[in-house]
């Protein structure tokens, strides 16, 4: 059972808007720090310093391949609490943006060519 503490913790990370729109696309499957960069159209730091706050909330872990970072929801938990909010998950998958550069909009473009 997840203690009162835990729980606070995990609504005071929910309590931001650009935090609730990462959370967003993770709930779609784990994307790249670059990916969401260009999504939100916000500088990296910015968005690394609210992924910050997630991973120390617990809502979220990153894996490291190559060059690029990558985050993904954490536990059910988190997912339920976001399915509440937003209703269910998009059968659709990430968007392919135009101007990202991560491994997954660029194999796309070349495939598309």
């Amino acid at each position: 059972m997840v203690s009162y503490e835990e729980l606070a913790l995990r609504f005071k990370a929910l309590a931001h808007p650009v935090r609730l729109q990462i959370l967003e696309m993770l709930r779609r499957g784990e994307v790249c720090v670059c990916h969401m960069e260009a999504a939100l159209g916000r500088r990296q730091a910015y968005i690394s310093q609210q992924l910050m706050v997630l991973r120390e909330a617990g809502l979220v872990e990153a894996r490291k391949e190559g060059l690029q970072m990558y985050y993904r929801l954490t536990d059910d938990l988190t997912a339920g609490l976001l399915e509440t909010i937003f209703g269910e998950v998009p059968v659709q998958v990430q968007p392919r943006l135009a101007d990202c550069s991560c491994p997954y909009c660029v194999t796309v473009a070349q495939e598309i060519s």
